[in-house]
């Protein structure tokens, strides 16, 4: 054995490079002509830029993960079990809805499966890259060399409808960030927002027409390859800072069961990288675009969310049905939602004295508080539902437009059921709407907050 290692050892130093590649060749040749199997590579990306998604690798990852490495018998040796921290705290073991861990196929480590009865044998492979620390991760396929030919297009067509449906049904679902990386463009988290359109304080009218037109894009599949349109639709959200759109766009991702990718402009420095990013995001995903004056092409299922706080800044040709069809203003909060808010926080419902008094300083004194005002003057009294409807009321009044006098804090100030009659320590109201002024001068911000 040692003669022949260091025979052949004498030989790569003495035979020439392009002999030792064809003799390389001969013999790989050789192993394949002899070997049982057919393998097929199946890489994370495309090319060798490592730019563009396979799909077929999430196919395969899908599968392996819901529909064969627990069920599988025997077992994989090694499993890779994970719990995001955001999940753990989201769930408790003994909760029916309690987090489930991320099951995946260790590095180096094989699985089988079996299809019409012929083995399948998929092995998970994580190559590191010379001096970086970004991995080349892929799959490979063993099938029996005789069947294979016959066997791979049914079995792949199995596999991607099988992929489908457990990615369709799936509860999990991810907010996606741009990173810095050339490889790996997105970073993802658990998305795991609370709000919904039934807990969204929106305009009815407004509510029922985006569920109207959400329902009609995420069941439009057959239309739009019918008409040939790409299946995506644009929404253009404006409104100034607090009046809730990145609640409508969680809203929207709940309502939809989409996946968000949050691109941050700040972090694109080419139109090549924006471009690399876009090709990046899958099916059944919301984008969401902070400020934009770009213009996207992109099919595939896909919601697109454009916000500004400053819509007049965006060239007209961008507003275009195309490319932004459908244009929701978001502004300060009606009566509606006043009402809603206070129902939800602090219990407080309709006919109460004081909300009376704030929706009448909205509507006859032109008073405005986008939904995060409302909700921060309402959630610092959460315990006191009589003061946070009395104090925001104080707010509305501080903020009238016209100059009527308006008796309504003044009678609930001298009437019974006033927490002043009632002898609640504290400043008299017209103290408090002097504070509550100098704190509104002291907290305004002009930033670009959604």
């Amino acid at each position: 054995m040692w003669s022949l290692l260091g025979l052949l050892t004498i030989l790569q130093n003495v035979l020439p490079t392009q002999l030792l590649s064809l003799l390389h060749s001969l013999w790989q040749s050789l192993q394949d002509s002899l070997t049982p199997y057919s393998y097929f590579d199946v890489p994370e990306f495309l090319g060798s830029a490592a730019v563009e998604p396979n799909a077929l690798y999430r196919h395969v990852q899908l599968y392996l993960q819901r529909s064969l490495l627990v069920a599988s018998s025997p077992p994989p040796p090694r499993l890779t079990l994970s719990l995001p921290r955001s999940a753990s705290v989201s769930g408790t073991s003994s909760s029916p809805t309690a987090p489930v861990p991320h099951v995946s196929l260790s590095p180096n480590h094989s699985v089988a499966d079996t299809f019409e009865g012929h083995r399948a044998v998929w092995t998970h492979h994580a190559d590191t890259l010379q001096d970086s620390l970004e991995e080349r991760r892929s799959f490979s396929l063993r099938l029996p060399k005789r069947h294979a030919a016959t066997v791979l297009p049914a079995y792949l067509a199995h596999l991607a409808a099988a992929a489908d449906h457990l990615e369709r049904s799936s509860r999990a679902r991810r907010l996606h960030t741009n990173a810095a990386s050339p490889t790996r463009a997105w970073a993802s988290v658990p998305f795991c927002h609370p709000t919904t359109f039934d807990t969204l304080a929106l305009d009815p009218a407004l509510k029922a027409r985006l569920l109207s037109d959400l329902a009609a894009f995420a069941g439009g599949a057959e239309f739009y390859r019918r008409t040939g349109r790409p299946w995506k639709r644009g929404y253009l959200l404006h409104g100034p800072p607090g009046s809730g759109k990145s609640s409508l766009i969680a809203a929207m991702a709940n309502h939809l069961r989409y996946d968000v990718f949050d691109l941050e402009l700040t972090r694109v420095a080419t139109n090549a990288d924006l471009r690399a990013l876009l090709i990046q995001t899958t099916n059944r995903s919301i984008i969401v675009i902070e400020d934009i004056d770009c213009s996207l092409h992109l099919t595939g299922e896909r919601v697109i969310v454009f916000t500004t706080n400053h819509v007049d800044g965006i060239d007209p040709a961008l507003l275009r049905p195309g490319r932004m069809d459908v244009h929701v203003r978001l502004d300060a909060c009606g009566p509606h939602a006043v009402r809603e808010l206070a129902d939800r926080y602090v219990g407080v419902g309709a006919g109460h004295e004081m909300l009376d008094a704030a929706e009448d300083a909205i509507v006859r004194g032109g008073a405005e508080m986008t939904p995060a005002e409302v909700g921060e003057v309402l959630l610092r009294n959460r315990d006191e539902p009589e003061a946070a409807v009395t104090e925001l009321a104080a707010e509305l009044k501080a903020r009238r437009r016209d100059t009527d006098d308006d008796d309504a804090l003044r009678q609930w100030e001298l009437s019974d059921g006033s927490p002043t009659k009632k002898g609640r320590k504290g400043l008299g109201w017209e103290g408090k709407v002097r504070i509550l002024g100098r704190l509104r001068s002291l907290t305004k911000s002009d930033s670009g907050r959604r």
